[in-house]
């Protein structure tokens, strides 16, 4: 089983839902996003995603854009993301780390070196946000030969009958995109969740992450009441943004606590989520 699986099963027995919160590589330098990585299990994370800083980050809101454009400024690449999660492994066998990015950055690397230097480093999925369904045999055959989960995107708008489609060699858990629009922007409401996730779950015994607009403790908490995890961005990247220097854009001593101070909230909000119920 990958670590994805191994995480989700465990949560499932302890009966509670998984908190998945991101971070921007290299944003808004290495060093201080290496920290909020190597912090976010300690503070309560069950899996993490880490952005891939790309230009064209179609499906992300302004937050997430001015992240990449960050860390891409401070020079960031697609090895010095797998650097970070290399060193990430140093410390921690166990919490998943999913890759979440665009397919531009993986076909200049090379698809099948990126699977294989992914999972050397200790990738555990791969979210690939503008990779269609059409043409998933594009990488699917390497990830499967690395061990790495594809994680697919279920939208508002997927209907029943492309379901299958999308979901067509997928693993690990679905990612469900809560609302039509990009990332860091309303929040699906509770009524939409009670109607959307269990029209998934007739589709996959996978499973189920709620994203984009999950942004405080309350939120997550209500996402992971009807799904099994509730991932969080932008909410955790507003906190770095407002606590850049205004003379340079440096970090200040404390960023990287009141980060992970925002991820135990909202791991506290996940966790007695159900006992509320």
């Amino acid at each position: 089983m990958s670590r994805i699986a191994v995480r989700f099963a465990k949560l499932k027995a302890e009966g509670r839902g998984a908190l998945i919160p991101f971070v921007e590589a290299w944003d808004p330098d290495r060093d201080t996003a290496q920290a909020i990585l190597n912090g976010m299990p300690g503070a309560g994370a069950d899996l993490i995603e880490i952005g891939c800083p790309f230009t064209d980050p179609m499906a992300d809101g302004l937050t997430i854009q001015l992240a990449g454009r960050r860390a891409l400024d401070a020079g960031a690449t697609m090895k010095h993301t797998l650097q970070m999660v290399r060193d990430f492994r140093q410390g921690d066998a166990d919490t998943p780390i999913i890759l979440m990015g665009y397919l531009n950055p993986i076909l200049s690397y090379g698809v099948e070196k990126f699977c294989t230097d992914g999972a050397a480093a200790g990738v555990d999925g791969l979210i690939i946000v503008d990779l269609p369904s059409e043409e998933a045999d594009l990488i699917l055959p390497h990830a499967a030969a690395n061990g790495l989960d594809i994680i697919r995107l279920i939208a508002p708008t997927t209907d029943d009958a492309r379901l299958p489609l999308v979901l067509n060699g997928s693993s690990g858990f679905v990612y469900y995109v809560s609302i039509t629009g990009i990332t860091g922007t309303r929040t699906a409401s509770a009524d939409e969740l009670a109607d959307a996730i269990p029209r998934i779950r007739r589709a996959t015994s996978l499973p189920i992450a709620v994203g984009f607009g999950v942004r405080t403790p309350a939120q997550a908490a209500g996402a992971v009441k009807h799904a099994d995890g509730a991932v969080v961005a932008s909410a955790l990247i507003d906190i770095v943004k407002a606590d850049l220097d205004a003379n340079g854009g440096k970090p200040k001593p404390d960023t990287v606590a009141k980060v992970l101070a925002q991820v135990r909230a909202l791991a506290e909000g996940v966790r007695t989520a159900r006992a509320m119920v």
